[in-house]
């Protein structure tokens, strides 16, 4: 029995690949990625309620570990009773934790459980979204719609952390930039819940028998190495969107909107020019230069020392990311079957914070002791080995998306 997420109107199936689903996620994804986008500045609140680099991966960890829990907890849901339940329910939390920054006044106990329902909500949010539009695609088209949504995803990464550095420029008393910056981010919240109604609204709500839980789907079926790759992606991400604004103000640089908008237009343009890769090359091949992109782009942060030499790794790390995103979902979602797909899918991005759940902490204390250039140095250092390791696996098997296998 298919899912209810699976299940897609007559009109839905007569518009193609490309119609009123596909671009109604592709304005809801940018508007997600710009609202958080504008909590890049989530290590500067740290800091201005008195905690250290320490803490900011601390707090990340925390937030992280709890929404694995969760992930694994509750994954199986996404199957069980399609996006429509789940999906408002992550907004919700979403726009509750970007509230509870606002609340903050110290460092200690409201900040961690503001991070961690900001987190829950933000994880959930994404993989509801990447489920739903892998249910509405032919199975041989998933990691070309995976790509093409995610480049929704560069637009508001554009407009949001520009936006964030206007807000920096404008505005000097450091609490109301903070009430700007996360409630701005919690206003955009709301418009992204009115949207995610509007997908599921014709989606049938009832249940199915319980799927197993995502502990015995992972035992079950194992996404592989692939998962190693998805905990690299999570280290990047942390790397940037949390520790980045905190190495431009040790610098000295006035904004981190050049790096974010170098990267976002990297990415799109990478992203249009190697959507038919998965088909030719291969998804294996497209991780593994992915991989080597990231590593490239943070060797090459660790020398930044003025804002315009940004755009250098900008690009690098576009390009990495622009590869790498849509073959560790697909290869990662893809080793699940059909029924199991969101569970699949809440795995392998869950691999993703379980990278960031690692390494964070990791990164912060680096930053203490060593400064900013050593965290983006241990970052590309572990790209590279990452990228070599599955390198040599790759080698040895061939890809049931790529034209020879499928010939």
């Amino acid at each position: 029995m298919a899912s209810p997420s699976t299940i897609s109107s007559p009109s839905e199936t007569s518009s193609g690949v490309y119609g009123r689903i596909f671009w109604l996620a592709y304005l809801a994804n940018s508007a997600l990625v710009m609202a958080n986008a504008l909590t890049f500045r989530f290590a500067e609140l740290v800091h201005y309620l008195g905690g250290s680099e320490s803490a900011v991966g601390d707090i990340v960890a925390l937030g992280t570990l709890i929404a694995v829990a969760v992930r694994l907890s509750v994954s199986h849901v996404l199957d069980d009773y399609g996006t429509r339940r789940l999906w408002p329910i992550c907004s919700l939390l979403f726009i509750a934790g970007c509230g509870l920054f606002i609340a903050a006044t110290q460092f200690y106990g409201f900040l961690y459980i503001a991070r961690i329902a900001y987190y829950v909500g933000l994880t959930g949010m994404f993989a509801c979204s990447m489920t739903h539009i892998q249910n509405h695609v032919p199975s041989e088209r998933r990691t070309e719609i995976i790509g093409n949504l995610g480049s929704s995803g560069f637009v508001g990464m554009i407009l949001g952390s520009n936006l964030g550095d206007w807000i920096l420029r404008s505005v000097h008393e450091p609490r109301l930039q903070f009430l700007i910056l996360f409630g701005g981010a919690g206003l955009i919240g709301l418009f992204y819940l009115a949207i995610v109604i509007a997908l599921t609204w014709d989606e049938k709500a009832h249940g199915r028998p319980a799927s197993p839980t995502a502990l015995r789907l992972m035992f079950r079926f194992w996404p592989g190495t692939v998962v190693l790759a998805a905990m690299t992606m999570g280290l990047g991400v942390t790397a940037t969107q949390t520790f980045l604004t905190r190495y431009a103000t040790s610098q000295q640089i006035e904004g981190i909107g050049v790096f974010f908008t170098g990267y976002a237009i990297s990415a799109f343009v990478f992203r249009l020019l190697v959507q038919n890769w998965s088909r030719t090359l291969g998804r294996h091949w497209m991780l593994v230069r992915g991989l080597l992109g990231h590593a490239a782009g943070h060797f090459l942060l660790g020398y930044v020392t003025e804002g315009w030499q940004f755009i250098l790794p900008s690009i690098v790390c576009g390009f990495g990311h622009a590869l790498l995103f849509p073959a560790v979902v697909s290869l990662g979602s893809g080793a699940f079957p059909k029924e199991c797909r969101g569970a699949g899918t809440a795995i392998i991005l869950g691999f993703t914070d379980f990278g960031a759940l690692v390494f964070s902490p990791i990164l912060g204390r680096i930053g203490d002791h060593y400064g900013f250039p050593a965290i983006y140095h241990t970052s590309s250092g572990i790209a590279l080995v990452t990228a070599i390791g599955y390198s040599l696996i790759a080698m040895r098997h061939a890809d049931e998306e790529s034209s020879p296998s499928r010939g």
